[in-house]
C-alpha cells in the first residue's frame, strides 16, 4: 500500500491517472478520464475516477475523503491498488 500527500484537487486526479494508466499499460495523454462527485446525505464525501482505453477497457478509482484513501479497479471489478492519504483536497469545495 503506497501513502501520498495530494493536496491539491489536480495532483490528487493525476496520481489516480497514473495509477490506472500504469496498471493497464495505458498511455495517460490517450486516454480519457471521466469523474464524477460522491454525496452522503447531501454532502460531498469524495470523487469517483474512470479511465476509458482502446477495447471498451475501462478501470476505476474511488477517492473516499472520510477514509483518507483512494481504491483502484481493473475492468473486471477486482481491487488492485490502494493509495492511502496523508493530506488531501476538501471535498466541501467541490463544484457540483
Amino acid at each position: 500500500m503506497k501513502v501520498a500527500s495530494l493536496r491539491t484537487l489536480e495532483t490528487l486526479r493525476q496520481h489516480v491517472l497514473e495509477i490506472l494508466c500504469g496498471h493497464d499499460r495505458l498511455d495517460p495523454s490517450q486516454v480519457k478520464m471521466q469523474e464524477g462527485i460522491i454525496q452522503r446525505s447531501g454532502r460531498n464525501c469524495g470523487l469517483l475516477f474512470q479511465v476509458s482505453g482502446p477495447r471498451l477497457l475501462k478501470s476505476y478509482a474511488v477517492w473516499a475523503e472520510e477514509e483518507n484513501r483512494i481504491l483502484f479497479y481493473d475492468s473486471t471489478g477486482a481491487r488492485f491498488s490502494e493509495t492511502r492519504l496523508s493530506d488531501s483536497p476538501d471535498t466541501g469545495k467541490l463544484a457540483a
